[in-house]
This record gives C-alpha cells, structure tokens and sequence, in this order.
C-alpha cells in the first residue's frame, strides 16, 4: 500500500508566490526573475513532498493564476482578443486573468467562478465558433521535466476533459464545436509525457460528483470512448474525483480501460457503499482518505476501520482533495500544544498519510496510540448559554413582519432616495499605511487614542470623498477590519486563528479562515462604534457592515464534533445581536453580506434543500427578524452561480441583495425575470478584481441592460464586491465614474417612472 496526494499548495511557506508574482505586475522584477523563482519553489516543493515519504508525487498542480486557465491556455482556448495582445505569453496569460488596459490594447478578464463548493475561485475558459484546439504551451511538459531533472518521479495533472467541457461558456457554439479537437489533443499530451518518461496522468474529474445524468452522461461516455480508443501509449491514466462521490457513474467508471481510479471517501456520503459493492482487481483505487478541506486531525482508527473494509486489491491512501484548500504548515503557528496537537495543516497531513500506512502495516504503534489519545474524550466543554439559547428557537424567531412589500412602502417613505440608487460594497483599499497602522496597534507599538484618531481621519476623508461625487448611502470604509471574516472571529468567543494559515482564494489573493474551536457567543458590540461614528459625520445614510453567519463559517474551518447547522445557528444568534445594536444606534441601512452562501451548496441538486438549504437560508432569517420595519436590510453574494437558487434567495427575506453580475456578462438578470424576483437588486455594473476603470459609457451601457429586464424602481447601482483589494486611484475614479453614470441614466428614464 502506497501514499500519494492529489495537489500540494503552490503559494509558499509565506505566500512566496504572491509576493513575487506582484512585483512582477509592479515592473519590480523581471520576467525571466519570476520565472526562476517558481522554478526553485516547484523543486522546493517536490522535495518536501518526497522527504515527507510520500510515494507517487504529483506536478503541475503548480500555477501563477488558476490551473484550470492553465489548461485552457494549454489547449489554446484564448479569446481571440487576448490572443492579439503585443505581449510576451506570461503577460497574456495574466491578460486573461486580471483584464489589460493599455498602449496594447484593452481586454477585461475572464469569468470568474467558485471551484465548486470550496472558497477557491477558477477562471471559467470561453469557447467561440472559431476556437482552434491544438497544443499551445508546453507547461505540463516543462513541470515533469524539471521534477525528473532533480530526481524526482511525479505524475502529471490535467482537468480532465469531461470536466473542462462542462465548466467552459460557449458563445455560438457547444461542446460539440470543439470535441473531437479536444479530444485528439488530450491524447496528443499523453504521448507527449510517455516520450519524456512520464508513467502516469492524473485527469481530474470533480464535474463526476455532481448530477452525471441524461446529456451530461452521455458527454461523459462518449468523452472516455474516444479519449481511451486506441490508446497509444503506456501511460497509466488516473481519474480523479473529489468533493463528493460519484453514485450516477460508479459502475461506468470502474469499468473503463484506465488505470486508476480516485475517490472522496470525506465529502462521498456513498463512497464507501459504492467500493464496497465491487472494485476491479486490475484497477488502483487512490482512496481519499486524509481530508483536504479541514485542519483537525485524521481519526486513525475510523480510518484504518474504513480500509480495512474496502475490497480493493490495490490502494493508495491519498487526500480527500487537493491539499490547496488548507494552510501550509503548524509548523509557524503558536498554538499551546493541547491545541495545535489537533490540527493537521498541508505539512502534517503528508504525515499523517504516512503513519495510516505504517499502522497498517504494523510498523507504528506509538502513532495510533498519540492518535487515539486526541479523541477519548470531548476536546472543549460546552457552553449552556448558547446550546439553551438555540434549544429555544421558535418557528416565528426565523420570520421577519411584516410582509416584504408593505416594508418597501415603509422604508421608502423613511429614505426618500431617488430612482437608481447608488452606493458601494463595504469596504474601500486597505493601503500599505492602513494595513501598517493596523498592525502597530496590534503589537501595542501605538496606543488605542493614537489608532482610534487614525482612523477616525480615514473615515472622515472617504465619507467627504463619498458625499462630493454624489453617492447616495455611504459606507464607513471597514478600515478597522482585517478580514470581513477574520474580524468578527476575533471578537466572538469560540474562534482560535492561526498566524500563518493562509489560503489561496484566487491569483495572489490569500484568505486566513478562522477556526472555529468551540461554542460561539458575542459578549460585546462589534461593529457599533465606527458605524455610529460615521453616521454621526453625515447627514446621508452610512450603512452598517456585518458578515453573515453562513458565510462566516464557510469561510472558517468549522468544528467536526458538532453538525454545521448548529453551528451556524449559534453564529446567527451572535450576529443577531449586533444587528439589533446597531439599530438601537440609529443605523437605518445594515448589510448582512453572505458572500459564500453558493459555496457550501451540495453539488447534487437532490440535497440542496435536505442537507443544506433548509437550515442555512433560516439561519440568515434568524440574524434579521427582529428588527424595525424602517430598517433596510442588504445582503451581498459574490463569485458564484446564484441563478439556480434565486428562490432560496428571496426566501432570505433581506429587502436589498447585491450580486456580482459583470464578470458573469449579467447572466443573473434572466434568472430574475424568469423568477418574478421581488426583492430590490444591485447587480455589479463592473468588476473591482480587475485593475482596469470601466468608463462612464461602459456603465450606462450595463445600467441600460439592467433595466432592460428588471424594473428600474427595484434597481441599485453599485461594484461587483468590496474595493479593499484595489489601489485608491482606481477605486475613486471607477465609482466616481458608477455615480456619474447613473446620474445620466435617472435623467434618461425619469420622465418614463
């Protein structure tokens, strides 16, 4: 029995990679540096890999932006506008992903979409009619090569075409526009890697997990028909899933002229049922058996009970997923070791692969032992205050009076906006002196007078900022925030953080998730006093910033020894109670955002509402039901595919909901319609993760589209998301830019309201 793992973080130690890669769009290194640097952390890499013993080692889970963009690009599914940029094959690569404004032209980026249902963004490849699929790049080859140059064995990863088709958008065009080209040029990259001595491809197939049924089975079918067909070569393929299990296809799957064969036995509620029932003997099966998404550590026991039960010949313990999703290493953290003993970052989890297959194998029980020890008894005690504060929820606690329509007739009658309302996502850039500021307080290097005139003098300057280009709700600007998750763990009881637990969201941008320890409670205001601050400061609404409780525990490492819902029900109690502080505050308009609510829906659509749904949108209910009719409440979701559950959505019952719209060409706007959406809207008229600043005209047209399909009185101008990431310049004239345009637009549709 041998050990391997499905992918291994690329962003460092210390974020190594962002860093570099930034000073590269600065123009602070050069080309050629970058390159040598990821280089040496791919070798890097490798070798801690290899030294940790783990046996099959894979490559090319490396990338600057995104590995599925890496595959497109690999396949030469480039925009044609992209492909006539005047830049080096780096710059166009970061063209697709960031957007280009410049003397070469001006393209805006990709769309961009939850990897399924993790916080990791990919980047969605546009296939046109005139798509030519060939190999263009030779990335995956020039990966295998320098790992077999430092000695180093690996098997080469790929998003396998069943899955690339599926996640691409078609314009005048379908799978079918590109099949057979895509399918001949997969094979052409197997023979490619078995000329370099390449021994096995692992082809990732995650779309598997989801509904495989009717065309999207077909697709499936006929893909690794043609894919396997005369196969010319020795390479050993491995279809690899994760996330879930791969019920509508199993025996399909197990089935076909491959050679290995990868699944989820964390997130596969039928995973283990499915092995069980039969595995070919002439097969590998890479059991995901460590899991990818979460820091606490493996049960040893229920593990080794679980494979001791499956009757497959040949198995190779392996992670549940793409250790990606979790931080680097304990190794930096500063945890009391009664504590960090429980977790597992990437690091430890090479580990404990490694001691699962010597306890197997009898070589270690001093390790079973310490493991065992970690789970005889309870890890923290409860508190009765919360768990007798959830026990007496009622139904109506969960409802809202009265009805959304006859709140909308209150609340206008209170704010008196005009037709178009604008206003902004939350936050505004946290610059190098913010950020420095903040991090000074936290050392105790300045005092709590010093920090608080800080920031009071930012706040004043970006409300005057707000109220002289004319937006009508402001926003305080969240400079006292870190992380909108981050934050409010930090003043909830129940959260431990970790010092250096980055993980990657998308490109260079990095979250911190906290980790939920215990019982979550809140014993003070959060948020009341720079809210009530601002306010203060203008006559115009400022609204107030709250993170709501579903995304702050999918953007967390939650507890395993107690069910997300109740988990969840205990964050939206806590939230609950800033929400109705700051209304004793005299905060009008607050945002509950629920950035992440897509992100932890199950991938079958079957669960939707039985294992998630169901409680989560009743938890977000719960934060906002006790509040004044005259009291607006916003909602906001980001980088997600919200058009399948608009229904659930408006079942939230906020009055306002803000989406990302622009990078999804307004997608959402249909969905709508079809929907009879009875909320008021604010989808983003353009996207802030772009450096580029839309023009006047370029929002109008985007307004005018808006409109087109939704009622202009429900309708809210505002970004696609926070502008924490962006540089001050951009940010002030891309929504100076925003107000300005729907300034032209109210006068426009005035005189038809």
């Amino acid at each position: 029995m041998t050990t391997s793992i499905i992918g291994f973080p690329r962003i460092g130690e210390n974020r190594e990679l962002k860093f570099n890669t930034e000073k590269y769009w600065r123009n602070e290194i050069t080309e050629a540096q970058l390159q040598d640097f990821a280089k040496n952390l791919r070798k890097e890499h490798w070798e801690l890999v290899k030294n940790a013993g783990i046996d099959d080692i894979p490559s090319n889970d490396f990338s600057f932006f995104d590995n599925t963009l890496d595959t497109a690009v690999l396949f030469n599914i480039i925009p044609d506008n992209v492909k006539a940029l005047d830049l080096s094959p780096l710059d166009r690569y970061f063209a697709l992903a960031r957007g280009y404004h410049g003397d070469k032209g001006d393209v805006k980026a990709l769309p961009m979409k939850k990897w399924y249902n993790t916080n990791y963004h990919y980047l969605v490849p546009q296939v046109y009619e005139d798509t030519d699929i060939k190999l263009n790049g030779t990335k995956i080859f020039d990966e295998y090569q320098e790992a077999k140059d430092a000695g180093i064995q690996t098997r080469p990863t790929l998003v396998g075409p069943f899955t690339l088709l599926s996640l691409s958008e078609y314009h005048n065009s379908k799978p079918d526009t590109i099949f057979d080209k895509l399918v001949d040029t997969y094979k052409q990259v197997f023979a490619k890697l078995a000329d370099q001595g390449a021994e096995w491809i692992q082809l990732d197939e995650p779309e598997l997990v989801k509904d495989v049924t009717g065309e999207k089975y077909d697709l499936f079918i006929r893909v690794y028909k043609e894919l396997l067909k005369d196969k010319q070569t020795n390479l050993k393929i491995l279809v690899q899933t994760y996330f879930g299990d791969v019920r509508d296809v199993y025996d399909d799957l197990i089935n076909l002229p491959i050679d290995g064969v990868g699944l989820d036995f964390h997130e596969g509620r039928k995973t283990a049922e499915l092995v069980k029932s039969g595995f070919p003997d002439d097969k590998v099966l890479f059991a995901g058996v460590v899991n990818g998404k979460n820091i606490w550590r493996n049960h040893y026991e229920d593990t080794i009970n679980l494979i001791k039960s499956l009757p497959a010949k040949n198995i190779v313990l392996s992670t549940s997923c793409s250790l990606l999703h979790v931080p680097f290493t304990i190794e930096n953290e500063e945890f009391p070791e009664d504590i960090k003993k429980h977790f597992a970052f990437a690091k430890e989890k090479l580990t404990e692969l490694k001691e699962i297959q010597a306890i197997l194998s009898g070589k270690d029980q001093a390790a079973e032992t310490r493991n065992k020890e970690l789970f005889e008894k309870p890890r923290v005690k409860e508190d009765p205050k919360v768990h007798e504060r959830v026990a007496s929820l009622q139904d109506d606690d969960f409802t809202r009076h009265p009805s959304l329509e006859e709140r909308a007739k209150i609340q206008k009658a209170e704010f008196k906006l005009p037709v178009l309302p604008t206003t902004t996502i939350g936050s505004f850039p946290q610059t190098k002196e913010v950020r420095k500021t903040r991090a000074q307080f936290r050392k105790h290097e300045i005092t709590q007078e010093e920090y608080d005139k800080f920031l009071a003098g930012h706040i004043d300057e970006w409300l005057k900022w707000q109220e002289d280009i004319g937006l009508d709700v402001l926003v305080h600007g969240e400079f006292e925030r870190n992380d909108m998750v981050e934050y409010f763990g930090q003043n909830l009881d129940g959260y431990l953080f970790s010092k250096n637990g980055w993980v990657q969201s998308y490109g260079t941008r990095g979250v911190k998730p906290p980790i939920i320890w215990g019982d979550v409670a809140r014993n003070k205001p959060i948020t009341v006093k720079w809210s009530k601050y601002a306010q203060s400061k203008t006559d115009k609404i400022v609204k107030g910033m709250l993170t709501g409780p579903v995304t702050i525990l999918n953007w967390s490492f939650p507890r395993e020894d107690i069910s997300k819902r109740e988990s969840t029900i205990q964050i939206a109690l806590a939230i609950q109670d800033e929400v109705l502080d700051l209304e004793k505050n005299g905060i009008k308009i607050i945002q509950i955002d629920e950035a992440a609510l897509r992100e932890k829906l199950p991938l079958r659509k079957s669960d939707w509402y039985s294992e998630y749904l169901d409680w989560a949108i009743p938890a977000f209910r719960l934060v906002h039901s006790k509040v004044k009719p005259e009291t607006q409440i916003h909602t906001h979701m980001c980088y997600s595919e919200f058009t399948d559950i608009i229904p659930a959505i408006q079942n939230m019952d906020a009055d306002v909901i803000s989406f990302e719209a622009s990078r999804s060409n307004l997608e959402i706007l249909d969905a709508l319609q079809a929907e009879h959406f009875k909320l008021q809207v604010g989808p983003g008229v353009y996207d802030i993760h772009s450096p580029r600043i839309p023009s006047v005209d370029e929002i109008k047209n985007t307004i005018h589209k808006i409109i087109d399909k939704v009622p202009v009185q429900k309708v809210w101008i505002n970004p696609d998301c926070g502008l924490k990431t962006r540089g001050i310049k951009e940010a002030k004239a891309s929504v100076e830019n925003l107000t300005e345009a729907a300034k032209e637009v109210r006068a426009e549709v005035k005189e038809e309201i």
